[in-house]
């Protein structure tokens, strides 16, 4: 099985007449309306949601950024010593579930591959390089895929962040957005190329998925801080759009109040956030939560001698139940029904989903393997 993650790919991308492979892929097999992300709708929540069945107030992934009180650290996606560190990350991803059970993986760049998740690490891994070009990663992927049976894994994930990249500096509607989505479009065609020639048209499960969607940002919607609280009343995890916010000493009350009076801007105290955001109970949520309306983002304004960040393109991070927020689901292969599109589900349903295509016992997870029943082309459990 071969799990694809197309960073940023709104699910309605796939309705451009940009994607012919992607298109055959849905045809041919099983495409969603939409692949729900959990919040917030980032890129490492949701990844490890995908892989552990989790939502992130229990797997402890509960933003790119955020505060582990427990540990006295804080986790940033670009911090190497953090990504490595098994402390922050709970749950069982899907390939030390099938490691444990004498199966072969390789997480290739996934987020949380790079750590030794309850003391096991995949049998191929490897540090996330972002230079590293994408036609490579499809070559390395295949390369895992033509090794002999009693070396290849039964599990590989394959990453490309180039439409989040396009989506953030263009937004979601640019043609260069589109030109992002047609060239990874070609990239999914190069790999089934490959793994037709090593396998066979089919012989593969080929899952393909992403993240979250995009939403289209403007300068002109831009909620500014100084407008509304002083700097020394908070300390910032995150910024925009979803504002994590940890007050200075005896000034929750003061925030909260500041915060409020911001149009555009709705605000939280950690124990009054929604319930189906799941996120409450986890020490590593801010006291405080601020989330932007869709389209708006949340900023600082610049102090003399600092240069004015300029605003993005496009966004996310914004309420999960947004269609912009919406993300790819399309399977293809044999364990898969042929031309169905079934609703919206969760992504907390895929780990499971995972688990029986490899054959494996789940880990317990917040997902259902019954919710997915309908795409499979055999019934739930059978070899594939």
């Amino acid at each position: 099985m071969v799990l694809v993650s197309l960073d940023g790919f709104r699910s309605d991308y796939l309705d451009r007449g940009l994607t012919p492979t992607l298109a055959r892929l849905a045809a041919e097999g099983v495409r969603a309306g939409a692949l729900v992300p959990v919040f917030p709708t980032k890129t490492f929540p949701n990844h490890y949601t995908i892989v552990t069945g989790l939502y992130p107030g229990r797997h402890g992934i509960v933003g790119n950024e955020f505060t582990a009180p427990e540990l006295g650290s804080r986790f940033a996606l670009h911090d190497r010593a953090a990504v490595r560190d098994p402390r922050f990350w709970g749950g069982e991803p899907i390939w030390v579930t099938a490691e444990r059970q004498g199966l072969r993986t390789a997480p290739f760049f996934w987020p949380g591959s790079e750590a030794p998740i309850g003391g096991l690490r995949p049998t191929w891994w490897a540090p996330y390089a972002h230079e590293l070009p994408d036609t490579a990663r499809v070559r390395q992927v295949l390369d895992w895929l033509a090794l002999p049976p009693d070396r290849r894994p039964a599990f590989v994930t394959l990453y490309f962040s180039l439409v989040d990249h396009a989506g953030h500096e263009f937004g979601p509607t640019a043609a260069e957005t589109d030109s992002a989505i047609a060239r990874a479009d070609a990239l999914l065609a190069r790999l089934l190329q490959g793994q037709t020639r090593l396998a066979g048209d089919g012989a593969i499960n080929l899952v393909i998925v992403s993240d979250h969607g995009m939403a289209a940002t403007d300068p002109g919607r831009v909620v500014w801080l100084d407008d509304h609280v002083r700097r020394d009343w908070l300390e910032a995890d995150a910024l925009s759009p979803v504002l994590t916010a940890w007050p200075a000493p005896g000034k929750e009350d003061s925030v909260v109040r500041g915060l409020g009076t911001a149009a555009h801007l709705r605000v939280y105290r950690r124990s009054e956030l929604p319930a189906r955001y799941h996120l409450k109970e986890s020490p590593r949520i801010a006291p405080v939560i601020a989330v932007a309306d869709e389209g708006w983002s949340i900023a600082w304004r610049a102090r003399p001698g600092e240069q004015a960040r300029e605003r993005p393109g496009g966004e996310h991070g914004y309420d999960n139940r947004l269609a912009s927020m919406g993300a790819l689901f399309v399977a293809h292969g044999p364990a898969f029904r042929r031309g169905v599109v079934v609703p919206p589900f969760q992504n907390v349903h895929l780990y499971p989903l995972l688990a029986d295509l490899l054959g494996v016992d789940p880990a317990p997870s917040d997902g259902s393997a019954d919710s997915l029943r309908a795409i499979l082309a055999l019934p739930a459990g059978s070899p594939h």
